[in-house]
């Protein structure tokens, strides 16, 4: 099941370490400032805790425009998904 909500941006962990461009980025933060943010960016939900493998960019656009939340797709998963994305 898929649910779109608001989540925290201090309660996804994003366990996979990744290179912005900083132009993206920029970019985006005008965009979000002007219109808000187009497409929610995907978590898995895994024993209540988010974790974030996509969005990449509009989730350093969020942490920069110090923004608290970020609109998600929040699909829950077994342990064994988390696993699979990990591995």
């Amino acid at each position: 099941m898929v649910d779109i909500r608001e989540v925290p941006l201090n309660q996804i962990l994003r366990p996979l370490p990744r290179v912005n461009d900083q132009n993206k980025v920029a970019a985006l933060m005008e965009s979000i400032e002007a219109e808000g943010l187009h497409e929610p960016i995907d978590v898995l939900e895994v024993d209540g805790q988010y974790y974030g493998f996509s969005g990449c960019h509009r989730y350093e656009a969020h942490q920069r425009l110090g923004k608290e939340t970020i609109r998600c797709r929040v699909r829950r998963a077994p342990r064994s998904v988390l696993q699979r994305h990990l591995a």
